[in-house]
């Protein structure tokens, strides 16, 4: 098959650091080329791919200071992509919504995965005026906000079985904070649970321009004293490290969550989780399994010594068993064979065409 993967132009593919979209557009792309298939991957000139590449600008946009504005440039990609469109036989996009206008006239050959989160008052109105263009979510809570669009199935996100080593005994003694500080992912409460229960805490988080300010006013207060730990934004490699050395990972979210890589990466670590209950977190997480959910810091606390006494290799199993790049990739491939262009059989009618699919695809 003939597959279009279309990636977000702000990181890398993969990213050299954080990037949660790029991170997953790679490891689809990568697995689709082990399978057998033709991929063709549209992402930032510094990416990485053993699919054909084709850039859409010279290095990832985050990267380049001259860029004040990436909307002109994925214009232009989305330019690029629809005058090749005809060499396809399915188009990927992980691109939000950009495309939707200039590919509804051959919507039956696409599928776009939404990464964000659903709940915004004008996505409502974008959905309804778009219901051609075929939608993947990657929870089912994601897709809650907005049931009438045209979704084509859920996929759950997925890492190389071999990304990351589980540590079964763990000797780091900390509680772990990963990803990205901004106001919806609480890096304050994990602070407040980590000292309550006498546990040191390590954050390795990105701060973005937009988060400048509420990390200055709210996060850097808390960070004095030895028990807190900033290490900033790390690699994949570090990663392992940094995941498998801890006792657990925090995971106090305040928002709906459409998926949460970094649950995963500290399952493929052995590492069990402790979470709040928004978004995805009771798809992703086997409470009693790997991790246990809870909805306040003094519940946090409390939950502590169970999250700690999970059985790590268990962990890893459940990973292995759910969370896999393969069996993510197999679950788009299933997706693809429904794209009318990827049969061969075009749409009977156009009500036919934009007919939803409410059907989960999970691993």
């Amino acid at each position: 098959m003939k597959i279009a993967q279309v990636a977000p132009l702000i990181e890398s593919v993969p990213p050299k650091l954080y990037g949660g979209t790029e991170r997953v557009v790679s490891y689809i792309t990568e697995e689709l080329v082990t399978q057998g298939h033709e991929v063709t991957l549209f992402a930032s000139g510094d990416s990485i791919t053993s699919a054909k590449l084709v850039p859409c600008c010279e290095k990832s946009l985050r990267s380049n200071p001259a860029v004040r504005d990436p909307i002109p440039y994925y214009l232009m990609m989305v330019d690029k992509i629809r005058r090749m469109a005809s060499t396809f036989d399915v188009i990927h996009f992980h691109i939000d919504q950009f495309q939707f206008p200039v590919f509804r006239t051959i919507a039956h050959k696409t599928l776009t995965t939404l990464h964000g989160r659903q709940d915004l008052p004008d996505l409502q109105l974008l959905y309804r005026a778009f219901p051609e263009m075929s939608l993947v979510s990657i929870s089912d809570s994601q897709r809650r906000p907005i049931p009438y669009a045209n979704f084509a199935g859920t996929v759950y996100h997925g890492l190389p079985d071999d990304l990351h080593r589980p540590t079964f005994d763990p000797r780091g003694g900390y509680l772990a904070f990963l990803g990205r500080i901004s106001p919806e992912k609480r890096l304050d409460r994990a602070i407040e649970i980590a000292r309550a229960a006498g546990f040191p805490l390590k954050i390795a988080a990105k701060v973005d321009a937009v988060d400048v300010e509420y990390f200055e006013a709210k996060i850097r207060p808390l960070l004095h004293g030895d028990d807190i730990q900033f290490v900033g934004e790390i690699n994949d490699r570090e990663k392992t490290k940094f995941l498998g050395e801890a006792s657990a990972l925090l995971f106090p979210i305040d928002w709906p969550e459409p998926f949460g890589m970094v649950m995963i990466e500290a399952m493929a670590c052995g590492t069990p989780v402790l979470a709040f209950d928004h978004g995805s977190v009771r798809e992703v997480i086997d409470e009693g399994i790997t991790g246990f959910i809870v909805d306040d810091v003094e519940s946090a606390v409390s939950a502590l010594p169970s999250v700690l006494a999970l059985d790590r290799r268990r962990i890893r199993r459940r990973f292995d068993e759910r969370f896999t790049a393969a069996s993510m990739a197999q679950a788009y491939v299933a997706l693809y064979e429904r794209v009318p262009a990827a049969t061969g059989r075009l749409p009977a009618s156009r009500s036919d065409e934009i007919r939803p699919v409410h059907e989960t695809l999970v691993n």
